[in-house]
């Protein structure tokens, strides 16, 4: 079976299911929620059905499923009881009675094209029982690497909902802990995760097309749906403008001052 045709499959059908819910709910924040177990979905799939139970598939399917399943466990605590994400009210009423459809489009395909695209990786290693032995060396550089970028994104986002539960002052800026050397922790280390995934998938060949996961994600988390996304929200905020002149954006650095 082809692994590519079986991962779009899958995400298509899961993609819909979510915008069903969407539906009924009216909220189109269960994108967000669905986001790391559409990953867990497609990483299980393609390991069971295409894999050959090589040791670096249950590696890559582990990580993949550990990270997918926080996530959406953390989004979906962040989330509870609450309104509709800012980003999506903001697209409800701009799209007014063209919702349904553009919402299909823009936020539950489009979500999906870029889930595939990022699980590419994934899908090269699943893909194939041969490994090239003189790489084998990346394996545990790979590991590492996944493993800094989940502590960055776990535990900024753990620090951020600490901070969230005790400050109900929306004006309110988090600059500690992880905070006060990125102004997107969780961000940075999403990033660095997937470029672990990636050095985990060279040994099994196609670097070409696994490369083509981490840089997609890295781009938009930088300039799309991520750092630049959420900063618009703080324009305007004279702390968070003072907190931005003295925090690295992305890459974890000391602030301003203390270098």
């Amino acid at each position: 079976m082809n692994i590519y045709l079986l991962a779009a499959f899958c995400i298509v059908v899961f993609m819909v299911l979510l915008f069903v819910v969407s539906l009924v709910k009216k909220d189109m924040s269960v994108a967000d929620i669905g986001w790391g177990i559409g990953f867990v979905l497609v990483a299980l799939v393609t390991f069971f059905v295409c894999g050959s139970d090589r040791f670096h598939q249950k590696i890559v399917t582990y990580l993949v499923f550990i990270w997918g399943l926080r996530l959406s466990l953390y989004i979906g605590l962040r989330s509870w009881g609450k309104p509709e994400d800012f980003r999506y009210a903001n697209w409800r009423k701009e799209w007014g009675t063209t919702v349904v459809w553009r919402s299909f489009l823009q936020v539950f395909m489009l979500q999906g094209l870029i889930m595939f695209i990022n699980l590419l990786p994934v899908l090269v290693v699943n893909n194939g029982s041969s490994i090239m032995n003189s790489y084998k060396v990346l394996y545990p550089i790979g590991c590492v690497v996944w493993g800094i970028g989940f502590l960055f994104e776990a535990v900024g986002d753990w620090q951020m909902y600490m901070f969230r539960e005790g400050h109900h002052q929306k004006k309110a800026i988090m600059n500690h802990g992880l905070w006060r050397y990125t102004r997107h922790p969780n961000y940075f280390g999403e990033a660095v995760m997937w470029w672990g995934i990636f050095l985990l998938s060279i040994p099994s060949g196609y670097w070409y097309i696994a490369v083509w996961g981490p840089v997609t994600i890295t781009y938009l988390l930088l300039r799309v749906s991520g750092v630049t996304l959420l900063e618009k929200k703080y324009e305007g905020n004279d702390a968070y403008a003072a907190y931005k002149r003295n925090t690295s954006a992305f890459v974890p650095w000391f602030p301003k001052g203390e270098e």
